[in-house]
């Protein structure tokens, strides 16, 4: 199937999940604090995103870790949400959960008919992105791992990071850059094509 748009990809939509027709599927886009998600919602969005963004004060600190985000000045409160068309039968609505754990408790509510979600990482603080990976495993949500490539970023490679990390064999590891449409395009399409290699594997007789 091809998706629309300057990128053109050949990936076919989770079976047990779309239908004939439009279909609109929700996708959470989590990870730790200053990890980029604001910007990667704000940027692959069709539409102008929605954002709680609110100034940094002296309230946060000691409580929100700027170490590597030093200049970051605002922080997502509650949510951002955004919409995409991949192509016209599948539109994805992203919603970008808040970074800092006092803000924790609204996942719960947010993460309830997610299809699925993608965990930004900054290789710089891995740490930062730790508990938003146990979130997804407790929350049992299928989800992709999106290492932000920021300007003082290292280079790792995979395996180190996905053994550092934690993380499942089967559970991709893309780098992204969350300004870059296309790119954070690239890792929506990433996260479909495991939605549908998960969905087609819970099909097949055991």
């Amino acid at each position: 199937m091809d998706f629309n748009g300057s990128d053109q990809h050949e990936s076919p939509i989770p079976a047990a999940e779309l239908h004939a027709g439009s279909r609109s599927v929700k996708v959470m886009v989590a990870g730790g604090f200053g990890t980029g998600k604001t910007t990667m919602v704000a940027n692959v969005s069709d539409i102008e995103p929605l954002t709680t963004e609110e100034t940094l004060t002296e309230a946060s600190a000691g409580v929100d870790d700027l170490i590597g985000v030093a200049d970051k000045k605002t922080t997502t409160v509650s949510l951002d949400f955004g919409r995409i068309s991949l192509n016209e039968q599948l539109i994805l609505y992203l919603f970008g959960t808040p970074g800092q754990e006092r803000f924790w408790f609204l996942w719960n509510g947010l993460f309830k008919g997610a299809l699925g979600a993608v965990v930004l990482v900054d290789t710089r603080r891995l740490a930062t992105s730790f508990r938003a990976i146990e979130e997804m495993e407790r929350l049992d949500v299928p989800f992709v791992v999106a290492l932000n490539v920021f300007p003082d970023s290292n280079s790792h490679p995979e395996d180190e990071i996905r053994e550092a990390l934690d993380v499942d064999p089967d559970t991709p590891v893309v780098t992204f850059d969350a300004r870059d449409r296309g790119s954070s395009r690239n890792v929506l399409i990433t996260l479909i094509k495991h939605l549908q290699e998960r969905s087609t594997a819970a099909l097949e007789p055991r």
